[in-house]
């Protein structure tokens, strides 16, 4: 087992985080297993937190709080812990994207991240390596607290009609992610459109954007490769990507029309079709 002695707690924000939490419960003249009793999980479990080898989750962390009476530090800390399971070269856009007053999205592919449900997620992050597939769910799900806030950004998602019929995790997956979309509509600063097959040749040909902007810094234009991401602040780049943006919008259906036709791949591609009755088996 690693000793938590030879970790550096300014290695990492999850290495702070398990310095701290022995720290506290040191101070507090617990052991592994009465704290653990105490949040409900095993002895185990904290120690692995401890040493930096397993992600908080937020769950754990107020439990903790609320244990050790630490006015909120966990609860404070887990959300750095989480962006840190982030590609690092996506990390700026997070905080970035967590800041922003208005988000604009083209997704020809995918569910945009922020709307996507904790399955959906994990069958797109495992799709080539499962290593902290839990941590990188995690941090996923954690980047969607901001829809929540009191002062939500709003939020434009524009997607293809294919991303609703890309199978991704299996039909009960799919219509639960389907089934979640459709329930944003009771959010009045998130809406979603769907860019549907008729539409031909359109201005998102070129792949995947979002546009960011802010009250009080420059807007940006985010893209990303197979590679990496790329954000700019570049008058003309934020130019093209707002016009490509408007000419999608438009030739998307209306917000009603789009949520009918979520609701009818939903059912006829991912529903539960039983079989007649008296219907032989093959």
């Amino acid at each position: 087992m690693v000793n938590i002695r030879d970790l550096d707690p300014s290695a990492s924000p999850l290495d702070y985080y398990g310095a701290e939490l022995r720290r506290l419960r040191e101070e507090a003249g617990l052991k592994q297993l009465q704290l653990g009793r105490i949040v409900f999980c095993t002895a185990s479990l904290i120690g692995q937190v401890e040493t930096a080898r397993k992600v908080p989750t937020r769950d754990f962390s107020e439990r903790v709080d609320a244990a050790l009476g630490t006015g909120g530090v966990f609860s404070r800390l887990v959300g750095l812990v989480l962006r840190s399971q982030l590609p690092t070269w996506f990390q700026a856009y997070a905080e970035m994207e967590a800041r922003a007053t208005y988000i604009s999205t083209f997704q020809p592919q995918l569910v945009y991240g922020l709307l996507q449900t904790p399955e959906y997620a994990r069958a797109v992050l495992g799709v080539r390596n499962e290593k902290n597939l839990d941590a990188r769910v995690a941090a996923r799900m954690d980047r969607q607290r901001i829809l929540g806030r009191e002062n939500p950004p709003l939020m434009w998602v524009v997607l293809t009609e294919a991303v609703l019929h890309q199978e991704i995790g299996g039909r009960e997956v799919m219509w639960n992610q389907l089934a979640h979309l459709l329930t944003l509509r009771e959010r009045e600063w998130v809406k979603v459109q769907i860019l549907p097959f008729g539409a031909g040749s359109h201005a998102g040909l070129m792949g995947e954007f979002n546009l960011l902007r802010f009250d009080d810094d420059p807007d940006i234009v985010y893209t990303e490769d197979f590679i990496q991401g790329h954000m700019t602040a570049n008058p003309q780049a934020l130019r093209e990507g707002s016009l490509r943006y408007d000419h999608l919008q438009a030739a998307a259906l209306s917000l009603e029309d789009s949520a009918g036709l979520i609701a009818r791949v939903m059912e006829e591609r991912y529903g539960h079709h039983p079989e007649p009755e008296g219907r032989a088996l093959a």
